[in-house]
This record gives C-alpha cells, structure tokens and sequence, in this order.
C-alpha cells in the first residue's frame, strides 16, 4: 500500500506549498488527502488561480472542513503524516489547545495521538508570545513547527525553486524516503 499523506491548507499565505506538496508526494507515489478550509481556498485563488474543484483535483481525495466524520479523522486510518501548509495562526492555537472542531484541527489532534508526523508550515511574522507558546505546545505534544522559511545556499533563481526546495524538504521530513532536498556542500 502507497504511504498516505493528509495535507492541509489554511488562510495563511503560502498555497503554492500546499500544491507542491501535493504534486510532489503524488510523484513519490503517495496517496494524498486534501483539507482545506474556507479562508485556504479563497488564498489559492488569490495566490495561484485556482478554484475549489481545481486545488481538490491536485490530491488524491479531497474532503470539506466540515466532514468530521471522513476517514482521516479516525485512528484507525493509517497515514505516513499530516503537513499543514501553510498553517495559520488561528488553525495553530486550535491544534495546539486540542480543539478537533473541524476535520482539519480533528485530523491533526488524530496524528499526534497516534504519535504519527504531524508538521505545521506556521506562517506569520513576527511571532507575538501566543504564537510561540503554541508551537511549544505542538513542538512538547511531538509535532514539528516548519516555519516555510527559504534556503538560500543552493542559490536559488526564482520563488518556484524556493518553493520546491521547502517542499523537498518537509516531505523527507513526513517520511518520503524518496524525497530530495538539496544538501548543503559548503560556500
């Protein structure tokens, strides 16, 4: 069976991560598992054009906020990980605090109760002290706190190359062996 991959994605900025995520884990030969949330498909359409159905045909099952009762809110349904990219602020402290009070928050607190890979694409900056002691939170209960921040040693040329770069990245980090993030060689 191909690993599973749930990824969500929220109103923060950064969709383009979630797609890549999405694109990528499904060249891996990763089944992948779509939530987003009202504000995440209104910045997909802001930030790259797409619409519901378009963002939904990236991944391989695709599910509204509001389905708690769909497959990966259960433990039972095994999973490789769960990336929230990006993830924001409000869906944080939800995750942080154990409110399960959508699929996506539901989800998460599922993957680290079953001590699975949960990793959250935090983004907003500058971090005020609630968000910092939520991601302590996240970090104590044994997710991983991914703030999408660019690497710049391999000398990127364009923001897709950063992009695909992070993605790389957070997918070795979710436990897709195959994924190849550049390795630093030095300057």
């Amino acid at each position: 069976m191909p690993p599973r991959l749930v990824v969500g994605l929220t109103g923060a900025t950064g969709a383009a991560y979630a797609v890549r995520l999405l694109r990528r884990a499904r060249e891996l030969g990763a089944e992948t598992h779509l939530i987003a949330t009202p504000a995440g498909i209104l910045n997909a359409h802001h930030e790259l054009g797409l619409d519901r159905s378009a963002l939904e045909a990236e991944s391989d099952h695709a599910y509204a906020p509001g389905d708690v009762g769909a497959c990966i809110a259960s433990g039972s349904f095994a999973t490789a990980a769960m990336v929230v990219a990006p993830c924001s602020m409000k869906s944080l402290a939800a995750i942080a605090h154990g409110l399960g009070d959508n699929l996506l928050t539901r989800a998460a607190d599922v993957t680290l109760k079953e001590r699975r890979r949960l990793i959250l694409m935090v983004r907003e900056t500058p971090f005020n002290l609630a968000h910092l002691r939520n991601m302590v939170a996240v970090t104590e209960m044994g997710g991983i706190c991914f703030p999408p921040l660019p690497a710049f040693y391999h000398r990127p040329e364009t923001i897709e190359e950063m992009v695909n770069e992070t993605a790389e990245r957070v997918l070795e980090l979710a436990g897709l062996d195959a994924a190849q993030p550049r390795a630093w060689t030095g300057l």
